[in-house]
């Protein structure tokens, strides 16, 4: 029941890789990860600066991202 942010160039490997125990310590205790949002940017820097600023966003705020995302 947390919300798990990072970046990558191919997130289905990245959500396998999770979920195979490898990588994250914070993901390996937390098993099965699912995504439930994302975000594309055209440069590596952009999109480690937005995982930041979704890093520094409350629980609350992130939430209201998920479900904009879905409406």
């Amino acid at each position: 029941d947390t919300f798990y942010t990072g970046y990558t160039t191919d997130i289905e490997k990245r959500i396998e890789t999770h979920n195979s125990g490898k990588w994250a310590k914070y993901t390996r205790g937390r098993l099965p990860v699912r995504l439930i949002y994302s975000e594309s940017y055209e440069t590596e820097g952009r999109a480690r600066r937005r995982e930041y600023e979704i890093k520094q966003l409350s629980r609350n705020d992130k939430e209201i991202l998920i479900r904009k995302s879905s409406i």
